[in-house]
């Protein structure tokens, strides 16, 4: 974009109050839209609930030109979508549930360049129809924004491999351009430690990124770990967190798509409205249950870390981790759905004794999620001895179905280089990466046992040293003993 085209800071300030509402950014939103104006690479890592969504929206609608939004989650897309819809602004989304002749509409507004935001998902970036409109050379592309970022990074149920390949989006698209075309890209997330900050800039080939990073620590939000010694002193201690609570808007957090039918079902069976949300539900459903609780109509949802992506919904006054997550980063992207009014909100974790002798369901499932991370890099490293050196993903993928997660899982381990987003080449080095992810897994255990102020443990954990040092938050449970 040249500097001709640039708005100026009062025009920015003026779109802003007129589509938005408001007078003035918080900080670091000013300071962000002025890097993603000046067409630079950007890092943002900012808290849920944080006004992340504005700092590329407003950007995307005052440039010509069309910035490419890739999200993890449909919700998250649709309802960023609406939003913007109902200001009349300029956006649309692509994925697979949509029918048909959507898709088609979207396509042609692509052709014809009437859109200034286009939300999809990687691998929906990625399919012929999209990748075809997108590089034809009168397609004009501003930018490239990765909502979630830590999907690149963390593996286990957030995971997507087609993250991993988004790297070499831009210079492919590029080749494509009229010279002195420029691509800004920018990395959205909540939580990346140092290492995944790294691994974000690496993975997507930034050119000296501005990075932008605010500490996760939330004042309004009281911390709890507490220890529950069976299964059924378990299930005690969320009756009587919830008794006190049951006109509170509220999430219950567990790990499996079975957990949050069984668990939900015998909150029923206690009278208690609610109902389960996990990915395996068809979109309908879960758009069902999203709108009943932001409604109001159930105050909670049990539901894995599938809910809550990009859902805004300020007044959860409470959300509960019937089962710790596996990840420090999961879980402080799930707290922080709580509170987003600014207002006191409540976390409890329930987790199990320390030997897990009388509730080993805990130390299982840590197992379990340890287990599974080891056979899939065995399967990656059994599978690279069949794949062509050289080859193309489609191709690949076609003759060996989980050929795509473990080409990332050797992208992820430096045993594979990307050449652009559809053709790889096999290298020699052999770095096994699943040690950064033991080391979280690590992380997340000391956690759980921590006789240290709960956000002093956090921020050390995201690399907020100096900030930890004189940390005591007095409403977490380690600085009420």
């Amino acid at each position: 974009m040249n500097q001709a085209q640039t708005p100026s800071w009062s025009q920015v300030r003026e779109a802003f109050k007129k589509n938005w509402g408001y007078e003035d950014f918080r900080a670091p939103q000013g300071e962000i839209i002025r890097s993603l104006l000046a067409q630079k690479d950007t890092v943002i890592i900012m808290p849920t609930g944080g006004g992340k969504s504005i700092c590329f929206q407003l950007p995307a609608l005052l440039q010509t030109g069309l910035t490419l939004v890739v999200s993890p989650l449909v919700a998250l897309m649709e309802n960023q979508v609406q939003e913007l819809r109902q200001r009349h602004l300029s956006a649309a989304l692509i994925h697979s549930q949509l029918p048909s002749y959507q898709r088609r509409q979207t396509l042609q507004a692509i052709e014809k360049q009437q859109l200034r935001l286009l939300y999809l998902s990687p691998e929906t970036l990625l399919s012929p129809p999209v990748w075809e409109r997108l590089s034809q050379p009168q397609t004009k592309i501003n930018g490239l924004i990765l909502d979630e970022a830590h999907c690149l990074v963390q593996w286990g149920d957030t995971f997507r491999p087609a993250y991993r390949r988004l790297g070499t989006v831009r210079p492919a698209l590029l080749k494509s351009k009229p010279a002195g075309t420029q691509i800004a890209l920018a990395a959205f997330t909540a939580t990346a430690d140092p290492k995944a900050q790294k691994t974000i800039q690496d993975v997507l080939q930034l050119h000296q990124p501005e990075i932008f990073r605010l500490n996760p620590y939330r004042s309004n939000l009281n911390i709890f770990v507490r220890i529950v010694w069976t299964p059924r002193g378990r299930k005690q201690q969320i009756l009587k967190f919830l008794e006190v609570r049951q006109k509170q808007a509220g999430l219950i957090y567990v790990r499996s798509r079975r957990d949050s039918e069984s668990l939900a079902q015998w909150l029923r069976e206690m009278n208690y409205p609610t109902t389960a949300y996990h990915a395996g539900l068809g979109a309908e459903e879960r758009r069902e249950v999203e709108a009943s609780w932001i409604n109001g109509k159930i105050p909670f949802v049990v539901c894995t870390s599938a809910f809550g992506m990009g859902i805004n919904k300020p007044d959860v006054r409470w959300v509960v981790h019937f089962h710790p997550p596996h990840l420090l980063s999961e879980y402080v992207q799930e707290i922080g759905r709580a509170g987003r009014d600014g207002k006191a909100a409540d976390v409890l974790m329930l987790i199990s004794e320390p030997t897990g002798w009388l509730d080993p369901e805990d130390k299982q499932r840590q197992g379990f999620f340890e287990d599974r991370m080891r056979s899939l890099q065995l399967e990656a490293q059994h599978l690279m001895k069949k794949l062509p050196k050289n080859g193309e993903f489609n191709t690949v993928v076609k003759q060996f179905p989980d050929a795509g997660l473990a080409l990332s899982l050797l992208h992820s381990n430096g045993q594979l280089n990307w050449l652009d987003p559809f053709h790889y080449s096999i290298v020699s080095p052999v770095r096994n990466n699943s040690a950064t992810q033991f080391h979280a897994v690590k992380q997340m255990s000391q956690y759980l046992y921590t006789k240290q102020c709960r956000w002093q443990f956090l921020l050390n954990a995201f690399g907020f040293n100096k900030e930890a040092a004189k940390m005591r938050c007095d409403n977490c449970d380690n600085c009420h003993r």
